[in-house]
């Protein structure tokens, strides 16, 4: 398949870019920054979000949505990569949304319908640990009257503080038995749920839910008790390849702003962009992110081929834009000189932005042991 956008995903491209340009540019994310916005995102933009489809990108038609695709999805995570905007979109509209749409009863994606409006914020709560881990969850539920009893404590939950219900990834035991991963779906103001903002260094948003015996009934399981991995690994690969593709656009427009310095700038009487060995490096950096780019949109094809191979390309994918996209801020901070580092230039938000990125849903390293044991090495 071609590595290239089709019309109407590049026409989609361009009414994501143009919108968040207009509404959301780094402005949005500076004042609610700079004001410390209780929420640290806009339910305003989110249903604006939803007014123009974008919300239901990955959701089918038949529960609300637009029933476009992975590549869709990573068209607009690339918008928003490039603009710096928070949003639900990764929590609610790819991880949330997925795992809904894979294995949700109909009670449960009726939840889909008001993701893909932008009435609702979904968050799935999966990682324990400093590291992304999932095959470590060290949750547990236990069975408790007509339903189950919840404990464990989970981090970097995607807009969790302003979450209308969680997604939560647990193991039951009974009688000592592990019968397997399992997914429920919960409200946030259960008794025993406890959420707690964390604003993390690109002024983004997650939270820590702590479970103490929260008590649910057995219709929160999504799916069957035992069957969570499926849907779990569905969510993660769609959400690495969107990962990805946050970052391509963030290293993109790092590169950009970076070009636009290296024609303005001048030093000893010259243009630094007229200077070789910037432009060497540049012309480099040029390469990389093609490169990056390829390697997401093959990513998101294979996941919309259902291709045994996607969960692999996925992880090639963010590994390889993670790396990459490190590499655009790093050399748009040293080509930008002092000033690089200030808070008056956006290059220094693209830095911060690339490290949470780089760590979330798994860094280059998580993703490199991956490929390697499964290579058998």
């Amino acid at each position: 398949m071609p590595l290239i956008l089709t019309e109407e995903q590049t026409l989609l491209q361009d009414a994501a870019d143009g919108f968040l340009s207009e509404h959301a540019p780094i402005a949005h994310l500076r004042k609610l920054r700079d004001e410390r916005d209780p929420d640290g995102v806009s339910r305003d933009l989110w249903r604006a979000f939803g007014e123009m489809g974008f919300s239901g990108v990955v959701i089918p038609e038949e529960d609300g949505g637009s029933g476009l695709g992975a590549v869709e999805a990573g068209v607009i995570a690339e918008s928003l990569g490039r603009t710096l905007t928070p949003s639900p979109f990764m929590g609610s509209s790819v991880l949330a949304a997925t795992v809904l749409k894979a294995a949700g009863s109909e009670a449960q994606k009726q939840w889909l319908g008001r993701i893909a409006a932008g009435e609702a914020i979904l968050s799935l709560a999966v990682d324990e640990g400093p590291k992304h881990a999932p095959a470590k969850i060290a949750a547990r539920a236990e069975r408790s009257g007509n339903g189950f009893k919840l404990n464990g404590a989970k981090g970097f939950v995607l807009d969790g503080h302003v979450a209308d219900a969680l997604i939560v990834a647990a193991r039951i035991q009974q009688e000592g038995a592990d019968e397997g991963l399992t997914l429920f779906l919960i409200d946030p103001a259960t008794p025993g749920v406890s959420v707690e903002r964390t604003v993390m260094v690109d002024a983004h948003n997650a939270a820590r839910v702590t479970l103490t015996d929260a008590q649910i009934d057995a219709d929160a399981v999504i799916g069957a008790v035992g069957e969570g991995q499926g849907p779990l690994d569905a969510a993660l690969t769609l959400g690495r390849a969107c990962a990805a593709s946050s970052l391509v656009g963030a290293g993109d427009q790092a590169f950009r702003l970076t070009l636009d310095y290296l024609k303005t700038r001048k030093q000893f009487g010259k243009l630094i962009g007229e200077f070789q060995a910037l432009q060497h490096r540049a012309a480099h950096l040029f390469t990389e992110l093609e490169l990056a780019k390829a390697a997401t949109l093959a990513a998101l094809q294979a996941i919309d081929a259902g291709r045994s191979d996607a969960e692999q390309a996925a992880g090639i994918a963010k590994a390889k834009a993670g790396r990459v996209a490190e590499l655009a801020v790093q050399e748009a901070i040293q080509m930008h000189g002092g000033v690089g580092m200030t808070d008056a230039f956006d290059v220094g938000l693209f830095m911060k932005r690339v490290r949470v990125l780089n760590e979330l849903l798994g860094d280059a390293h998580f993703h490199a042991e991956r490929l390697a044991r499964a290579q058998g090495f």
